[in-house]
């Protein structure tokens, strides 16, 4: 193929935007993680109802599509809640019945949602200037992708300011160092991971209001986003930082490899490099200084 400078450095922008969607699904994973220690095997589900939620929003209530996104965030943010409160709060000691119970309740959510509404494809319609492309020099991108690299840029600004600079945040960091120690101090750490579990729910909810404008909406769809959410926490290393970090580079390596061969070999040639990088480095980019107790 002949190699053109125009269309590498529109790949470079894609494979941003690609990064910046799959940090939206894989910040509510990294939040739930890296405070609780545990591993959600149904985010991608609250990804798929976060979809859904979006879809019954504008064709049963006619909400635009622009206030689907925060109203989506807070309905997977209850159910988060709920599920929080039933079940996960009996297992934060046992992660591997934490990680069963989920798996579990990923079966649930996906089988209950294809008993209420099928498995016919469902679709959102996005209004007129977010499916229109923004020309910037030689660079061509469509303004829902400059969407969702703006509200990537929002969302990690905002959570690095709840974690480093409020008392939330100190509280959550203290738990996640020494939940006794907390205690002592007066921190309900119970109630810190009821909270922290909601807000990783409606992380996973606003991602997947944003993946129904980019594909068709099914109930089997959260089972492919959680793969890439996973492979983005574990090569940062389960910190925000290093999901930024992993997001950002898995993104520009696909859409390189996708520029030079096909869409599917990059996604290979992508695995491939993750699993030598993690065979070396399996602490990931980044490590936590701090060790959970």
């Amino acid at each position: 193929m002949d190699f053109s400078w125009v269309n590498f450095i529109n790949s470079l922008v894609l494979g941003l935007s690609i990064g910046s969607i799959w940090l939206i699904a894989a910040l509510g994973l990294t939040i739930i993680y890296g405070t609780a220690g545990v591993i959600n095997m149904a985010h991608g589900e609250l990804i798929m109802l976060g979809a859904y939620s979006a879809y019954c929003l504008q064709a049963y209530f006619g909400v635009s599509f622009l206030l689907c996104i925060p109203l989506s965030f807070v309905i997977v943010a209850v159910i988060g809640l709920v599920i929080e409160r039933v079940l996960i709060r009996y297992l934060y000691s046992r992660p591997l019945d934490t990680l069963l119970a989920t798996w579990g309740v990923s079966l649930v959510l996906m089988q209950g949602v294809r008993m209420i509404f099928g498995s016919d494809p469902k679709y959102i319609n996005m209004p007129a200037f977010l499916s229109s492309n923004i020309e910037m020099g030689v660079v061509s991108l469509s303004a829902f992708r400059l969407l969702i690299i703006a509200m990537t840029v929002a969302l990690v600004v905002g959570f690095w300011w709840i974690f480093y600079r409020t008392n939330f945040g100190i509280k959550i960091r203290a738990v996640t160092q020494n939940k006794e120690m907390a205690a002592s101090f007066g921190i309900d750490a119970d109630r810190v991971y009821m909270y922290t579990f909601a807000l990783g729910a409606g992380l996973a909810g606003l991602a997947g209001s944003l993946f129904a404008a980019l594909s068709i909406v099914l109930p089997s769809m959260g089972s492919g986003y959680i793969v890439q959410s996973f492979l983005v926490v574990v090569t940062g290393g389960g910190s925000l930082i290093g999901s930024v970090a992993a997001s950002a580079l898995t993104g520009q390596i696909q859409s390189i490899f996708a520029y030079l061969f096909n869409d599917t070999f990059a996604r290979f040639l992508l695995f491939v490099l993750i699993v030598i990088f993690l065979r070396f480095r399996p602490q990931g980019l980044f490590t936590s200084g701090a060790v959970r107790r």
